[in-house]
């Protein structure tokens, strides 16, 4: 049996975030239906989650649909670069890309100018 080795190389995935805006239970109602096509609901932090990995049709439609629940309920939105888990099997930027800029430059800030990165 062959085994295709695991790349070293870094995997990087935006993981957004939606927090329920406090409503009325309508208009709750309302925000789930309108996330629950492009995102998971965590019921005990009411917050929704996903995961995107490649700036295409998908990852456009979960972002549309993250902008207007923000813009109709309030909804709180936050966007972050996480590395890929190893049991990650969907597409995930690359460390050769600007996603990896944009990781490296989120590790480093709020380091104090001529500290060095912890390894």
């Amino acid at each position: 049996m062959t085994s295709i080795p695991h790349s070293n190389s870094a995997r990087w995935l935006l993981e957004v975030t939606a927090a329920a805006a406090p409503a009325d239970p309508t208009a709750f109602e309302e925000q789930r239906q309108l996330l629950r096509s492009v995102a998971a609901f965590h019921r005990a932090s009411r917050t929704w989650c996903t995961y995107i990995g490649a700036l295409d049709v998908r990852a456009l439609k979960v972002l549309q649909r993250l902008y207007e629940a923000a813009q109709r309920f309030g909804t709180a939105v936050r966007v972050q670069v996480i590395a890929a888990p190893d049991t990650w099997n969907g597409p995930c930027f690359t460390e050769a890309g600007e996603l990896a800029d944009l990781a490296a430059a989120e590790a480093d800030r709020g380091r104090q100018l001529g500290q060095l990165p912890v390894s």
